[in-house]
């Protein structure tokens, strides 16, 4: 049988028409890529054998099969990220990204797959901070160019305190083990598993903040923005986004939280570049 007649056979059953446009979208589907902090763990980290692993990773790698396709994903420094974006070298950025009405006017945002709270990450003998109140004449280690930087130069002057900057959150939590710094803030996932990995160092305060990571896309990209953010609402219905959650983290998704809620528009409610406009789940 000949591809011919195997296509005139197949058409007969479907409707010419639509099987050759399902054939053409196949076709022309372009892989997407993408940028991580590959010391961001457990969301990204280089893994034996070569290769990145992590929640991420494992987000991308289900976003693109959602959508019928591949995904490149690179590893670099959180602050190459953005601009890496803004200069098309990546499709949307998909290490986590904190949401912010700052950022939204600069990016668009799918909706949360992620709520993100801060928490402080100390050495295993120092004495816990069970306050802001207590950072008074510390020292912060936060990671360069992370929503946590912006935390910490937005409130140092407020709470007494000083901070350094990292090229990534692995370093700013080496120098609170080396003792350079008194903390390191950065998100609730990221600072258990330092926890978690390095006996030396543990968890202490959390800084409840109501925000949630998103992917983030070009501000003259709304059609790849409801496109990716497509596939991440499906996988959200389906379980996928609570299931890695509780594989790298350890904990399950409550249920009102944003790894389980589907948004009715695109992108985070409340902020720039929110579209409130319901859409019907297109899943595969």
């Amino acid at each position: 049988m000949t591809r011919f007649t195997r296509t005139l056979i197949i058409a007969g059953r479907c409707g010419l028409a639509l099987c050759l446009a399902g054939a053409s979208l196949a076709a022309t589907a372009q892989p997407l890529t993408t940028g991580v902090d590959a010391t961001f763990a457990p969301h990204a980290m280089p893994k034996l054998g070569g290769g990145l692993d992590g929640f991420n990773i494992e987000l991308g790698q289900a976003l693109a099969k959602q959508l019928g396709t591949t995904i490149k994903i690179e590893g670099t420094e959180y602050a190459a990220l953005i601009p890496g974006l803004n200069a098309k070298k990546y499709d949307f950025v998909l290490a986590p990204t904190t949401a912010t009405e700052e950022r939204a006017r600069a990016l668009l945002f799918s909706e949360g797959y992620l709520n993100t709270d801060y928490t402080f990450v100390i050495g295993k003998n120092a004495k816990d901070i069970s306050g802001l109140e207590d950072l008074k004449g510390k020292k912060l280690a936060v990671n360069k160019g992370s929503a946590y930087e912006n935390w910490a130069r937005d409130n140092a002057a407020k709470y007494g305190f000083s901070y350094d900057v990292y090229a990534s959150n692995a370093d700013a939590v080496q120098a609170v083990q080396a003792g350079r710094a008194d903390a390191n803030l950065a998100g609730n996932t990221v600072a258990a598993w330092a926890a978690k990995q390095n006996p030396a160092v543990r968890t202490s305060y959390t800084i409840k903040t109501g925000l949630v990571w998103a992917l983030a896309f070009r501000l003259d990209d709304p059609a790849g923005r409801d496109r990716v953010s497509m596939a991440l609402k499906c996988l959200k219905q389906d379980g996928t986004v609570s299931k890695l959650a509780q594989k790298w983290f350890g904990f399950t998704p409550a249920p009102g939280s944003a790894a389980v809620t589907v948004t009715p528009g695109q992108g985070v409610p409340n902020l720039p570049g929110y579209d409130a406009k319901p859409v019907a789940l297109r899943c595969s």
